[in-house]
């Protein structure tokens, strides 16, 4: 397995503008080459044959059908509102956006 140098992790380190003291740039170096021989050990299994997922158990959406059921009026919906305005909520406005 490939391991990556102390050197290697400063670099990366060093591109993605990240302060590493030497005791980190030591056990990130560890970690980060677990990591690196774990992915290793899977892309020598893993044949041309074998699909690639993003999720081990297969998933699917749940879906019911739209129905129109009784549902308050706008009159009853606007009711316990603090202000309405034609037929609307009014709300207060944001982000200074014109009315």
């Amino acid at each position: 397995m490939s391991s990556l140098e102390r050197s290697d992790v400063a670099r990366l380190a060093a591109l993605a503008r990240i302060d590493m003291t030497d005791q980190d740039l030591d056990v990130m170096s560890g970690q980060l080459s677990a990591i690196v021989d774990a992915v290793a050990k899977v892309a020598e299994v893993a044949d041309s044959d074998v699909v690639a997922t993003s999720h081990p158990i297969p998933m699917a959406n749940v879906h019911r059908e739209d129905v129109v059921r009784p549902s308050l009026t706008q009159e009853q919906a606007l009711s316990g509102a603090p202000a309405a305005e034609d037929g609307r909520f009014r709300v207060p406005q944001i982000l200074g956006e014109e009315a």
